[in-house]
């Protein structure tokens, strides 16, 4: 584990660059939204409020909906605009001093942080630890800490009690926990713990909902936090429709069905990871245990397989956008057993094609 300072990274480039424009004819693997969604059911939800768009949102319902499916008070929860709006309230709300963002991660933390001109150190995890956590690579004079659990893009779940080593009084632990309810069980979720100083998590609907194009997530912190980053967000930041899809998918159904969901995700990366296996002749590398509806993988020639699955017509998200990866890694989401055996047959064909 090493620290750097900000390299050359595009920290803007996100999975669905893949499916754009001549992309949208591909098989996605690149973006990691929950595929048949959003549910029926939840579709109706929404349409049913569109009836009541002339007035402005209000989101008290929802915001106790999130209280109560958490267990904590009303006032230690923020609705905001998917978790990436979450991410420029902080920038823009905290005074920092020294902000470490620990990475391979999701890369807006980051990138939001330095819009705001706050400076911003990397913590780097590597391959040989597995991208395991280590508490003590994080220098103690940081005031801020960003982390994921699982990590987008390595699929690593940290132990909870591990990442609230990190909290220290007068420091911001922000812990990004957008696919935490793709993990069975939510095991090592953090986001009702209050005794954690400092702690701020942030969970996104967008992923197993299937509402990226809603924009819909929230914050969960100590209510002076949530005051602050209030203070920083606009008027009616979340529209009608996502306050309804957010208290519809706190409710008991709905829980049941992302609870159910988190299985199946479980029995399907397992079968993407077994075949995955089956490729470590030709050099393949995958990060295990994953534990997210993602893996990360590494290749020789990757660039060129994932040209060639391209052809083939697959999307898969590059990694070297990741700081602390490089162009031999690619992430793949999990699909559905029958399209992952349609892609391992497409990436034999893509390898054996890179290999020339």
């Amino acid at each position: 584990m090493r620290t750097e300072p900000a390299g050359a990274h595009d920290l803007r480039h996100h999975g669905d660059a893949e499916v754009r424009d001549d992309g949208a004819r591909l098989t996605d693997l690149a973006v990691n939204v929950r595929a048949d969604t959003p549910p029926a059911w939840l579709r109706e939800r929404i349409a049913g409020s569109l009836a009541g768009l002339a007035a402005y949102p209000d989101g008290r319902a929802a915001r106790a909906a999130v209280a109560a499916r958490h267990g904590v008070a009303v006032e230690r929860v923020l609705l905001t605009a998917g978790a990436a709006e979450a991410f420029v309230l902080l920038a823009r709300a905290l005074t920092v001093r020294h902000a470490i963002v620990v990475h391979p991660q999701f890369t807006e933390p980051e990138a939001a942080l330095r819009d705001a001109g706050h400076p911003v150190d990397r913590v780097l995890l590597r391959e040989e630890d597995g991208f395991r956590l280590d508490p003590a690579a994080v220098t103690e004079d940081a005031d801020l800490v960003v982390v994921g659990n699982p990590t987008n893009p390595t699929s690593v779940l940290h132990p909870a009690a591990t990442i609230a080593e990190l909290a220290r009084p007068g420091r911001t632990l922000v812990v990004d926990e957008a696919f935490l309810d793709a993990v069975p069980g939510e095991r090592e979720a953090l986001a009702e713990r209050t005794d954690v100083p400092g702690l701020v998590v942030l969970r996104s609907l967008t992923k197993t909902w299937g509402l990226a194009g809603l924009r819909i997530g929230y914050v969960l912190a100590a209510p002076e936090t949530i005051a602050e980053l209030e203070r920083a967000q606009p008027l009616w930041p979340v529209s009608t429709p996502a306050l309804a899809a957010a208290q519809a998918c706190m409710e008991p159904r709905a829980l049941a069905e992302a609870a159910h969901a988190a299985h199946r995700v479980a029995t399907d990366r397992a079968h993407l990871v077994a075949g995955l296996r089956e490729f470590a002749p030709d050099g393949l590398r995958v990060v295990e245990p994953a534990e997210g509806p993602f893996v990360l993988v590494r290749l020789p020639r990757a660039t060129a397989v994932r040209r060639h699955l391209r052809d083939l017509g697959w999307a898969v998200r590059r990694g070297d956008t990741f700081p602390g990866l490089d162009e031999e890694w690619l992430r793949l989401a999990v699909r559905d057993r029958p399209t992952v055996n349609r892609f391992l047959q497409a990436l034999d064909q893509a390898v054996t094609l890179a290999k020339g």
